[in-house]
């Protein structure tokens, strides 16, 4: 999930640990099955989505262009399957230790990329703060190549 901003921060035990200005909040959930390739494969999406007004006000540049942060917060509750009664299942949700390296992952290779790339903290109960620019968000999933 993404969330263009015009700034947003995160903070864990009431300490801020991350933090951007203009931007895009990237709520980041691995699923089971998911892989490095779809990882890299939504990073790179990421950063050519052109959702950041070009000078005739029209969503025509990314991230790049306009040199905004990244500020990548994992959140596997976007796993949740509300079909079946009134507590949300998170079977869909990849383990604990396969979402950390997923994340990790994504975050070194945003780094690589970006460079404008601030973090939460992985499993942390976190506060995230922002200013959502639009408001626009934009649900991201990246399927399996056939």
């Amino acid at each position: 999930m993404l969330q263009r901003v015009r700034e947003a921060s995160v903070s864990v035990a009431g300490v801020q640990i991350g933090a951007i200005g203009s931007g895009l909040l990237v709520l980041l959930c691995a699923e089971r099955g998911d892989t490095e390739s779809h990882a890299e494969r939504m990073l790179a999406k990421i950063l050519k989505l052109r959702i950041f007004a070009d000078d005739a006000d029209k969503m025509n540049r990314s991230v790049q262009d306009v040199g905004g942060g990244l500020l990548v917060v994992s959140q596997f509750t976007l796993a949740a399957d509300t079909s079946s009664g009134n507590r949300p299942g998170f079977s869909s949700a990849a383990t604990p230790a396969d979402g950390e390296r997923l994340y990790n992952f994504f975050v070194h290779k945003a780094r690589t990329a970006h460079g404008n790339v601030e973090t939460g903290q992985f499993a942390a109960n976190m506060q995230v703060a922002l200013v959502n620019d639009g408001p626009v968000t934009i649900p991201l999933r990246i399927d399996p190549v056939s």
